[in-house]
């Protein structure tokens, strides 16, 4: 847990969606940004944990008797500090799997944040609860009789993304992207050198030097 915290910890505090994205493109990872818009509920937001997923699917119909919150409940109830819940809902927009309860108890338990491709609601309790939120929207639709979680913790599609178990996850007002464990160290490194450029860069055109110059002398185009 030391390396993740590490890792999580150097993420937050060096790094945005933009340096992450540019540095997986370079190396061939080329899909690692969420396409649909998933974006932060609260623009100023930055999330940065580990990957729980969680793949729901369309329904048309309640059952009587039956509960679509059981295995989202168990999901949240197992959290654990600095997992993010990353929810895979399909292209519908049916599917509202997260709402002001889920947040309330998912910051309690220490939780990262919040990723979905489908709609939240209760925004006013999501902002007050302080658990980053990335969805592609909001509204008021509840998830009876129209979507069920029906497997936790195995490879989801969120976003146009592929995401495992324990990928980190990162997000800011540019959208979220993921890295894959098996490639954590290299985009790390590499992304750390792009963030150190552009620091110089910045540097540079504060002194006056132009911005032609600049590309050219770090080739980060």
């Amino acid at each position: 847990m030391q390396v993740i915290d590490a890792t999580v910890t150097l993420a937050r505090e060096r790094l945005t969606t933009a340096f992450l994205f540019d540095a997986m493109d370079d190396l061939g990872l080329k899909a690692q940004a969420m396409i649909r818009p998933v974006r932060p509920l609260d623009p100023g937001s930055v999330l940065c944990g580990r990957a729980r997923t969680g793949n729901f699917k369309d329904v048309y119909h309640a059952d009587e008797g039956s509960d679509p919150y059981d295995l989202l409940l168990r999901l949240v109830d197992g959290l654990e500090v600095g997992q993010v819940p990353v929810l895979a809902c399909g292209k519908s927009g049916r599917i509202h799997p997260w709402g002001g309860t889920q947040a309330v108890a998912a910051a309690a338990r220490g939780a990262a944040g919040c990723v979905t491709d489908g709609h939240v609601r209760d925004v006013g309790q999501l902002r007050a609860a302080g658990l980053p939120t990335f969805s592609a929207g909001y509204g008021a639709t509840r998830l009876r009789g129209r979507g069920r979680l029906v497997a936790i913790d195995v490879p989801v599609i969120c976003g146009g993304v592929w995401v495992s178990p324990g990928d980190l996850i990162f997000g800011d007002a540019d959208g979220v992207v993921v890295v894959p464990q098996g490639m954590e160290e290299t985009v790390m490194q590499a992304s750390l050198q792009r963030a150190d450029i552009e620091d110089d860069m910045l540097r540079g055109l504060q002194a006056g030097v132009s911005l032609i110059e600049l590309y050219r002398r770090y080739r980060v185009l």
